[in-house]
């Protein structure tokens, strides 16, 4: 959540919209640098305050988390965030953990026969249209501010349960060490890549021991907390539902 300074956007601030879909990735735990970098920008404020807009996440599986920045970011600015839709890898949390970091390093979504494919599916892409054909309705319907959310009951987001506590667990320990990695020195500096290290190192014991148990943890607990969860789905679909 540290911004970077930004080239001038490509779009009038100053002219007024009847609708911002604001499209990010998901970067830990985090929405990512450029748009951390925009909603800090003076452009920003100028061009959502007052204005409805629609957050597009596409990621690997955890959103949540990003999500709850952006939406802070935004109350903010003055916006109104009206829908949220989010795409996430169809391969599945486990699967990922391998296929996504091989697409990283070949630059294929599927480098080897026995590697599902990584990314969001095509179907679920092609899909998506009818969360552009809602919007297309309700903006053709009349000139009324857009108040209420548009896609409800298009399943624009699943909430997954068990990851609901990695992502705390996981947004706390990225917060640290990005605290730390700083204090160590800038970037390219050796003591920097030193703790870069020890980090990849933490990471993936955090991966294969954290993750797995906090999840098998809520799934053994969860007939005892049914209903906080339940909340807890509620509020992290809103405002467009699941």
């Amino acid at each position: 959540m540290r911004p970077q300074p930004l080239r001038p956007l490509v779009v009038d601030a100053n002219k007024r919209y009847d609708l911002v879909i604001l499209a990010y990735q998901v970067w830990f735990l985090s929405p990512s640098q450029p748009m951390t970098a925009f909603l800090a920008s003076p452009e920003a404020a100028q061009l959502l305050k007052g204005t409805p807009v629609v957050t597009l996440i596409g990621c690997r599986n955890m959103w949540l988390m990003a999500q709850e920045k952006v939406k802070e970011r935004l109350s903010d600015l003055g916006a109104r965030l009206v829908d949220n839709i989010a795409l996430t890898d169809a391969c599945g949390t486990a699967a990922s953990f391998l296929a996504t970091p091989l697409w990283l390093f070949t630059g294929r979504q599927k480098p080897y026969s026995w590697v599902p494919r990584a990314g969001i599916a095509e179907a679920e892409i092609s899909a998506a249209s009818r969360f552009g054909q809602a919007m297309r309705e309700r903006l053709l319907k009349d000139e009324l501010p857009i108040i209420q959310p548009m896609l409800k009951g298009l399943g624009a987001v699943r909430i997954d349960e068990k990851l609901i506590a990695s992502e705390k667990v996981g947004r706390r320990s990225f917060l640290l060490w990005s605290r730390l990695l700083a204090a160590l020195g800038p970037q390219q500096s050796r003591r920097r890549a030193v703790g870069l290290v020890v980090y990849i190192v933490f990471l993936l014991c955090l991966i294969v021991t954290v993750v797995p148990l906090s999840a098998l943890l809520k799934k053994l607990l969860a007939p005892l907390f049914k209903e906080r969860t339940q909340r807890e789905k509620s509020y992290f679909a809103g405002p467009s539902g699941e």
